[in-house]
This record gives C-alpha cells, structure tokens and sequence, in this order.
C-alpha cells in the first residue's frame, strides 16, 4: 500500500471512529471511563496521531455497538 491510500485510509478509520461512538452516544470520557482505552490515547487515535491495534479496535466497536466491518476502508 502505498504511502497516500495508507493515510487515506487512516484518516477515513478515524472518522468512522469518531462518528461511531458519537452515535453510541457516548463522550470520550465516558470511554475511557470504561478502561478499555485512556481519554488521551483515544484523542490521539481519533486526530490520526496514534495507530489503532486491532484488538483495541474490536473492543470499541463492541462498546460502540457496531459490527468490525463498519471500520473496513
């Protein structure tokens, strides 16, 4: 992959993150008040700052009710 779809796609997993746990409801806070992941750590992965691991991703997708294809690019 090359340098450009990488970071499109990155950008595009961040976006459905956010819009994700915003339709869950749910604040950054109340996220990280779950212990899965730190209110910071979640920022930074939502900004494109932070890599997100996979195991990581199934468990929000669980919290934010959504199926692990909803992240797919």
């Amino acid at each position: 992959m090359n340098r450009d779809n990488y970071n499109k796609n990155r950008k595009l997993l961040s976006e459905k993150l956010i819009s994700a746990r915003e339709k869950a409801g749910l604040t950054q806070k109340q996220v990280a008040d779950t212990e899965i992941i730190s209110q910071t750590e979640l920022s930074k992965i939502e900004n494109g700052q932070r890599k997100v691991e996979f195991l990581l991703l199934v468990e929000l997708a669980k919290l934010y009710k959504k199926d692990i294809s909803f992240f797919k690019p």
